[in-house]
């Protein structure tokens, strides 16, 4: 996870590797972004790519509608602007550019983290963005359109005082937090415990909270002693928080591709793709990088 000073190649390279992997089916962050920096002019701007519009179902072509989930506790990827109801971010611009490539109308619907793929499944949404980490077990159930790379991190309060990291069975013994139906909560938590009474030391006691700003708030009031999510999500709103947490240092933890779900085997999928695509090649991408000071992991 280095540079932003070159995500446009670097990320290029990234996304066509997750897509040959997967042949073609299926971060950090840093300072703040201001709400003026919108890249509204750029949507607009974008014209739509007739290959792709062409493509998703008839039943979202003939509404003109794209409705995106996501939660909007993962700063910066989305979250609340300062009027506590619209959403900006990373993942909500992004999915703007790719609703307007459609020739669709983006509709934004806030959700927790643990209800945005059954609502997918329930034809509630047609697109989750909510850095969806691309694992085994939610490809058996959706499909995946990458846009990032990233993994998982510790936060831990200002100078890490218990010394605690990921790896090295330091968080033994201590409360750690995690958001409600991430993998982190599922699954990277209790293998770190395993890992823990495998050698003989205490489990960790894994907490789980229904967001990431319950999570964050259960760090800085002491009710846990670390927290375990998305590395880009931790040190951007570590920043954000003056100073109260940071992320330990260390890699990423198996850090994954990061796609939007999609329904399995829905249409829409290959038309998201095809813009997307399109999108890598197009100096508005790398604009966005810039903007929301997303860093590509390497």
């Amino acid at each position: 996870m280095n540079s932003i000073k070159r995500p446009l190649a670097v990320f290029s390279v990234a996304v066509a590797t997750v897509f040959a992997l997967t042949a073609c089916t299926n971060a950090s962050a840093e300072g703040s972004v201001a709400e003026a920096k919108s890249t509204d002019a750029g949507i607009q701007e974008k014209g739509v790519n007739e290959a792709a519009r062409a493509l998703p179902p008839a039943e979202i072509r003939d509404k003109g509608i794209l409705t995106i989930a996501s939660d909007p506790s993962y700063a910066p990827f989305e979250y609340f602007a300062t009027d506590g109801k619209t959403m900006i971010g990373f993942e909500i611009d992004l999915t703007d550019h790719l609703a307007a490539s459609l020739g669709l109308k983006p509709e934004h619907k806030a959700a927790t983290f643990d209800t945005i793929l059954p609502g997918l499944a329930s034809g509630k949404f047609d697109v989750c963005m909510s850095s969806f980490g691309i694992r085994p077990e939610r490809t058996k159930i959706v499909d995946f359109v990458p846009y990032l790379q990233g993994g998982t991190a510790l936060g831990v309060t200002k100078g890490n005082p218990l010394d605690l990291h990921l790896e090295d069975n330091s968080m033994c013994g201590h409360a750690i937090g995690a958001q409600n139906g991430s993998i982190q909560a599922l699954i990277q938590g209790p293998e770190f415990s395993k890992a823990c009474t495998d050698a003989g030391k205490e489990s960790i006691d894994l907490k789980t909270f229904p967001s990431q700003s319950d999570v964050n708030l259960a760090l800085t009031s002491g009710r846990i002693e670390g927290m375990i999510s998305t590395g880009s999500t931790l040190a951007y709103q570590g920043q954000q928080s003056g100073g109260k947490f940071e992320v330990a240092s260390g890699p990423a933890y198996q850090p994954v591709g990061v796609g939007m779900a999609v329904k399995k085997g829905s249409e829409l999928t290959k038309a998201l793709r095809v813009a997307m695509r399109d999108l890598i090649d197009d100096p508005y991408y790398a604009k966005l990088y810039a903007d929301w000071k997303i860093r590509p992991a390497t």
